[in-house]
């Protein structure tokens, strides 16, 4: 197959192989790639997982955007992003990470043009068949070089993790959990399942979700208020005091002078 030659099948949607790729002009190049499609072929499509699946993705995605944005590090994030690797099949993982890439948008992730592959996915099951997740996938990802993959399989309430475990090394280990969390290398965080949510540590304490950061927002909010409130109290009471104390001592000084008024008329009576 010659650089100028290369068609994306619009039926198995592939990225040109890596020796087809390194022929092609940056115009080819964006051809190929502008012709690559960013959304699921009816071959890769799964059936609908409803809201506990999207939830469990979007929830994961925005936990660890929030994370790595606070800490300043770059790291491109996306859920169910088209990942072509050269001359594979596209796949999609529900949640993807790569390190140290700027974290622009993006609609399909094409590792030639990148020049990376993905670092971390994970697979979020919950209803169907799980041979994909835990059989097919694990295969293929350690094949491909994705270091770390983890399934969540929310059904069964059950978190399993692999890793690429030395170099150059095309099959996954298990990660093995140490008191039920899960070390993730690649994120350098922690996994654990709370109740029916996956949940990401630092140093055993947990990433804060976005209703657990809007709550404790909206308490710092009112203690804030209660605060302002106490103050403008406390200001009001210290007001009416010196108001009070200002009319005692005119108080006083009127009587004063009064007195010594009284005081020089009798004396004035005695002359």
């Amino acid at each position: 197959m010659s650089a100028d030659s290369y068609r994306v099948d619009p039926d198995d949607p592939r990225a040109p192989p890596q020796e087809v790729w390194d022929r092609l002009t940056p115009e080819e190049r964006a051809h190929v790639i502008a012709s690559l499609p960013s959304e699921f072929p009816v071959s890769e499509a799964n059936p609908p997982e409803g809201d506990a699946h999207f939830e469990a993705k979007v929830r994961a995605r925005e936990v660890l955007g929030g994370f790595f944005s606070r800490v300043g590090r770059k790291v491109y994030l996306a859920c169910e992003l088209p990942v072509y690797y050269p001359g594979e099949r596209m796949f999609a993982p529900d949640v993807i990470a790569v390190m140290d890439v700027e974290p622009h948008s993006r609609m399909r992730w094409v590792v030639s043009a990148e020049g990376k592959g993905l670092d971390f996915a994970l697979e979020i099951h919950v209803a169907g068949e799980r041979r994909k997740d835990l059989e097919r996938n694990v295969e293929r990802f350690a094949r491909l070089g994705i270091r770390e993959y983890f399934l969540f399989d929310r059904g069964r309430l059950k978190l399993t993790g692999w890793r690429l475990v030395g170099e150059g090394r095309r099959v996954y280990q298990p990660i093995v959990p140490q008191q039920g969390f899960y070390t993730s290398e690649v994120l350098g965080l922690e996994l654990q399942l709370e109740g029916e949510r996956l949940r990401f540590y630092l140093g055993r304490a947990p990433l804060p979700e976005s209703e657990e950061m809007i709550a404790t927002l909206e308490r710092m909010v009112g203690e804030a208020e209660a605060h302002r409130t106490e103050e403008a109290q406390v200001r009001a009471e210290l007001e009416q005091r010196l108001a009070e104390e200002a009319h005692r001592r005119e108080e006083s000084e009127r009587k004063l002078a009064e007195a010594l008024a009284e005081l020089e008329r009798l004396r004035g009576g005695q002359r």
